[in-house]
C-alpha cells in the first residue's frame, strides 16, 4: 500500500511518499481502508519534533480518519466487515489502510460523507472539551475566539452557538471573517489592521468576553488577556503564531481570572467515558445542523506536503483533508 513517511525531523516537503508494508489487525485491532484523513495544525509540528510528543522515526503521519472495516483482529465485535467508521489515532492516517484498537472507532451516522467524518474527532473535540469541559460556557455569555477562520476556531463559533453565547470572531483577513460570520459569529475582529484591545473593548461595551478561545498564542495572548471581563476563562487551545507567550500572571489576580489548558487528545485518554459523550452531543447537533464542518480543499496523498504547507502558511479556512485513493 502507499503511505506518507516521515523519516527525519524537518519541514513538509521532506514527507515522502512510497509503498509500505500493508498492515495486519492484531487481537483487539482492526484493519481499515482510510477514505479521507483530516489535516491538523498539530501535523506540521508533530513531523518537525515540535510536539507534546515525538513518534519515533519513521513514521506516518495524520491522527484523525474515515474508513470502511475491511479486516478484525481476535476478540473485536463492537464493529464489523463493511463498516462505515470515524477513527483517531496517534499517527497513520495519511496512507491506504491503517490498524486502530477497536475501541479508536465509532461508527458513522447514516448519511454522513467520509470528508466530513475525517473533519470532525480533533478539531470538534477540542472545541467541546475547551468550551463545554473546560470554559462552562453559558447561554448570554461572550466568547472571544481568536484564529476564528481555522478548523477549532469555526468549530468554536459554532459550539459557542450551540451553546447560546454570543461570539466574537477575531482572524487576520476580511475573507476569514466572512466564512467566521457564515458560521454563526455574532461580530468580527481584524486582528491585522485594528488595535485588538480596542476593538475588544468595543465590542463588548467595556466589559470583556467571559471567556476567551485561544489556539494562535504569540503576540495576541497578552492584549486579549488584558481584555478579558471580570472571572473570565482564558482557554490555551495552541500556538499557531508559533510563539509561546509568557503572560504576567497579575492580570489573572486583577481580572479574577482563570488560565485553562486544553489539551483534548491526553483527555481523550484520560477520560475516555466523557469524551464519548462529548462526541455523542456533537453528533447530535450535527444533525441537528448546529455544526456543519467546512472542508475547504481535498489533496491525494502526493499532494500531502503541499496540505500542510498551506496550513503552515495559515491559507486554510475550516479543514481540509488528504483522500488516499483520489
Amino acid at each position: 500500500m502507499k503511505a506518507v513517511v516521515c523519516k527525519a525531523w524537518g519541514l513538509p516537503d521532506s514527507l515522502v511518499v512510497e509503498q509500505v508494508a500493508a498492515p495486519v489487525a492484531g487481537p483487539g485491532q482492526v484493519l481499515l481502508d482510510v477514505k479521507a484523513a483530516g489535516v491538523n495544525f498539530p501535523d506540521v509540528l508533530i513531523i518537525q519534533g515540535k510536539y507534546q510528543f515525538k513518534p519515533e522515526l519513521p513514521f506516518t503521519p495524520g491522527s484523525e480518519l474515515s474508513g470502511v472495516v475491511s479486516a478484525l483482529g481476535e476478540g473485536v465485535t463492537n464493529v464489523k466487515l463493511g463498516d462505515r467508521v470515524i477513527a483517531f489515532t496517534a499517527q497513520g492516517a495519511f496512507a491506504q489502510q491503517i490498524v486502530v484498537p477497536a475501541q479508536a472507532v465509532m461508527p458513522m451516522p447514516p448519511g454522513m460523507d467520509f470528508d466530513t467524518a475525517a473533519a470532525i474527532t480533533l478539531t470538534y473535540g477540542t472545541s467541546h472539551h475547551a468550551v463545554v469541559d473546560r470554559a462552562a460556557l453559558k447561554a448570554g455569555e461572550t466568547m472571544l475566539v481568536l484564529g476564528a477562520a481555522g478548523g477549532v476556531g469555526l468549530a468554536a463559533i459554532e459550539i459557542g452557538k450551540a451553546l447560546g453565547a454570543r461570539v466574537i470572531a477575531a482572524a487576520s483577513t476580511d475573507d476569514k471573517l466572512a466564512v467566521c460570520r457564515e458560521h454563526g459569529a455574532d461580530a468580527t475582529i481584524n486582528y491585522s489592521n485594528e488595535d485588538l484591545r480596542e476593538a475588544i473593548k468595543a465590542a463588548t461595551d467595556g466589559k470583556g468576553p467571559d471567556v476567551i478561545y485561544d489556539p494562535v498564542g504569540g503576540i495576541y495572548a497578552e492584549p486579549a488577556f488584558r481584555s478579558i471581563g471580570w472571572r473570565g476563562r482564558y482557554l490555551v487551545v495552541g500556538f499557531a503564531n508559533g510563539d509561546i507567550p509568557k503572560l504576567p500572571l497579575n492580570l489573572t489576580l486583577l481580572k479574577g481570572a482563570s488560565l485553562m489548558g486544553v489539551f483534548w487528545g491526553e483527555f481523550a485518554k484520560r477520560e475516555p467515558k466523557a469524551n464519548m459523550a462529548a462526541m455523542r452531543e456533537l453528533m447530535g447537533w450535527l444533525a441537528e445542523g448546529k455544526i456543519r464542518p467546512r472542508i475547504s480543499g481535498r489533496y491525494a496523498l502526493e499532494q500531502t506536503a503541499q496540505a500542510l504547507n498551506d496550513m503552515a502558511a495559515r491559507k486554510v479556512t475550516g479543514k481540509v483533508v488528504i483522500v488516499p485513493d483520489a
